[in-house]
């Protein structure tokens, strides 16, 4: 079948021309299968030759379960390559996996989470159960002679010859033509010291997976050699319905040691070891790791402890000696981010992404001379691909609105960017290097997402996921009451802009209606945006409820200054920012002032504690979901980042707890916690609870044995948002006069 390029994807309509009767939109539907948004495909990427495209599709009757698919890029014809169900052993998941998954914000997902295409195209790496297996794209596969044991991190060599993965804290070589694995760093006496993984901070905080680097040729390797003896025991209990497994985790706390970390080449698959100069400072951050094209040069950014020095220094493999090449500092009251949009080229010179002028833009660094390509109030969100040839670099960004993120070109010279998206979405994509071609992926408030395989100016060449919402479409039966998302804007107490949304039932004249109010309001988030949010944001209103939620002072993509309101001051201009909308709510002609109820989970959760305490009687009651209630018991790379040193800053940490002013809580609280959340450990809700209880503050509880930072699954996610509603239907007045579902 022949496919029709089409230079610019028709937008799909919301409605259907023929709408049926709305279907009846029942909590335990919005989370059964298939999912309500659609088929949701997860890593998809273009084979080496670019005559296939990979992803992870997810199945209709098992949303959670994904499968390993390919399309033919030339015939536009679809094939499963691997079955997870009938190549699962069904064994159970390493705990050090398991937590690679909470880390990785996939612990529900089963099957085939990750894979890894051969450089010839002809096959591809796919791990499940702690197996390795080589798929054929004839659907045919093979289990790899890698030993007994959970294997982690696995990849292929850049040239192919060789299969990498983590085995018993070693790195473990696989030499594809023989079929045999040598262990490739030494055997430790220590079960603290690791080779080849992410540590604990580097995963959840740092946006670094991995612990390893080939070079281009695949003669050295990069390795992270981390010791977590420093780091204190905190003992975690895994309180599950049958029973209690105690875990000895080492959790470096705001404040205290973390690992030490060292960083090696190995040369002849191991045999020889040259360690990396990281200076004389070993309380560091080992941030980045890159080789350059030509594989001579090692580059590595270091940030130090207080996160307000990167530097990126050039490594010499043979020898280790390492030099600055350049160095990003912070402002007195800042921090400088981690990015991975930058890119090493092959003529020596490197586009670089920094937050210098004040918001996050793209440069290019060339023999110690910068030249700022980008540049205005907006921010780079990305880099999808540089085209060096051709002198073209293609990005993500929101130079067209804060509530949009769309595509863009600019020379590599510099120039005004030129946009390749649509208005009125929200677009992501990931590129095959040059950009040449390109995986698309866009959604709006109406529209469930889209991906297409797209040309170096973005048209879609081919769908990879249509997702109409035609009568095939698991969301069709309820499109016809579906109800459109408003957006606006506040201001918050010193004049700057917040940007809101709201979804609304219809509005009868007269009727004032509660409001559940969402918040997560912590840095590196935005919430408010042009993009599909589910279902059950639908449920609810359909519920009776408006939905609402506002990106206060503190949120990402608005610039540093934006950001920077909440250094050393957690729990202050975002609580009022919150307060504020609040208010504001309360004066609107179709709410009713006293039943809005809040809602927030993690630093959402943390929110609703100091908002009810600040606010006494503004909500009818709130929901805290696995809250920080305390900084000094959160991790160092997040905590410090904002909140700097709590040895230093004793009171800005006091100021920013919750427990402090449990007492001032007065209006209704609903805590839950997951009972093995080694994330923000149930510590932080035993201490909350302890201080409330002393100053004989009433609250309900809800925990969940088993679950994690992510409390859902089959129930448990129905359980838990019939809790959430029960609650609020209490305290806003509506169990007792509530209409007929």
């Amino acid at each position: 079948m022949a496919i029709e390029p089409q230079a610019t994807p028709a937008q799909p309509q919301a409605t259907p021309a023929d709408p049926q009767a709305p279907a009846d939109l029942t909590l335990k539907r919005v989370f059964a299968s298939p999912d309500l948004n659609g088929s949701s495909p997860r890593a998809a990427r273009l084979s080496p030759d670019g005559k296939w495209l990979t992803l992870l599709r997810n199945r209709s009757e098992e949303r959670d379960r994904y499968d390993l698919w390919a399309m033919d890029t030339g015939s536009g014809q679809w094939r499963m390559l691997v079955d997870s169900a009938k190549l699962s052993s069904g064994g159970e998941l390493s705990e050090a996996e398991k937590m690679q998954r909470e880390r990785a914000r996939i612990g529900g997902t089963r099957g085939i989470v990750a894979y890894d295409w051969a450089p010839d195209g002809k096959s591809i790496l796919v791990p499940l159960d702690g197996e390795l297996y080589r798929a054929g794209l004839d659907g045919t596969s093979e289990k790899l002679p890698a030993g007994t044991g959970p294997k982690l991190n696995p990849e292929i060599s850049p040239r192919g010859s060789v299969v990498s993965y983590i085995q018993n804290g070693r790195l473990m070589l696989l030499d594809q033509a023989s079929g045999k694995a040598v262990a490739a760093t030494p055997e430790e006496s220590s079960e603290t010291v690791h080779w080849g993984e992410a540590e604990f901070v580097a995963q959840e905080e740092m946006d670094r997976t991995q612990g390893y680097w080939w070079s281009p040729d695949d003669s050295m390797i990069a390795v992270e050699r981390f010791d977590e003896a420093p780091v204190a025991v905190v003992s975690r209990a895994a309180i599950g319905a049958d029973g209690t497994r105690v875990y000895d985790q080492r959790y470096p706390k705001a404040g205290t040691d973390n690992v030490l970390v060292d960083l090696y080449v190995l040369h002849d698959g191991g045999k020889r070891r040259v360690k990396v100069d990281l200076g004389e400072n070993r309380d560091i951050y080992l941030a980045r790791v890159d080789w350059a094209p030509d594989g001579k040069t090692l580059y590595v950014q270091r940030q130090s402890r207080d996160q307000k020095v990167l530097d990126m220094l050039a490594v010499d493999p043979q020898t280790g000696a390492a030099s600055i090449l350049f160095t990003e500092k912070a402002g007195e009251r800042s921090w400088v981010n981690l990015s991975n949009a930058y890119r090493f080229l092959k003529d020596g010179t490197l586009v670089w992404w920094s937050e210098r002028d004040g918001h996050g833009h793209l440069y290019r660094f060339d023999r110690g001379q910068w030249k700022q390509l980008t540049r205005g109030d907006w921010e780079v969100s990305g880099l999808v691909g540089i085209d060096e040839r051709a002198g073209r670099i293609v990005f993500s960004g929101n130079k067209d609105g804060v509530l949009e993120r769309h595509l863009y070109t600019v020379p590599l010279a510099g120039c005004e960017p030129v946009r390749l998206t649509e208005a009125g979405w929200w677009h992501g994509a990931s590129g095959n290097g040059d950009a040449s071609r390109m995986i698309v992926t866009r959604s709006n408030p109406d529209q469930p997402p889209q991906t297409w395989l797209a040309d170096a100016n973005g048209k879609r060449i081919a769908w990879v996921n249509e997702n109409a919402l035609d009568a095939a479409h698991p969301y069709f039966p309820y499109v016809a009451s579906h109800r459109p998302k408003r957006f606006g804007t506040l201001k918050a107490a010193d004049g700057t802009t917040l940007h809101w949304e709201m979804v609304t039932p219809v509005l009868e004249p007269g009727k004032r209606y509660p409001v559940f109010f969402q918040h997560y309001g912590g840095p590196h988030s935005q919430t408010v945006a042009r993009q599909w949010s589910g279902a059950l944001q639908q449920f609810l209103v359909k519920r009776g409820y408006i939905f609402f939620q506002i990106d206060n002072r503190g949120a990402a993509n608005r610039g540093k200054a934006f950001e920077d309101h909440l250094y050393q001051a957690m729990g202050s201009v975002e609580v009022q920012d919150q307060l504020t909308a609040a208010q504001w709510l309360k004066t609107q002609a179709f709410v009713d002032p006293d039943a809005i109820v809040t809602y927030g989970w993690s630093y959402g959760g943390y929110m609703t504690l100091k908002m009810l305490e600040a606010g006494q009687g503004v909500f009818a009651g709130g929901i805290s979901g696995a809250p920080v209630s305390k900084w000094e018991l959160y991790d160092t790379h997040y905590t410090e980042r904002y909140m700097g040193d709590p040895r230093q800053v004793a009171e800005a940490y006091k100021t920013s707890n919750t427990v402090v002013n449990a007492g001032k809580i007065a209006d209704p609280l609903l805590l839950i916690h997951g009972m093995a959340d080694d994330n923000v450990v149930l510590d932080h809700s035993t201490v909350m609870m302890a201080e409330m209880q002393k100053a004989a503050v009433p609250f309900e509880l809800m925990l969940y044995p088993g679950q994690t930072h992510r409390v859902a699954g089959p129930g448990i996610s129905e359980h838990l948002w019939t809790t959430i509603l029960d609650f609020a239907d209490r305290v806003t007045g509506r169990a007792a006069a509530k209409q007929p579902e």
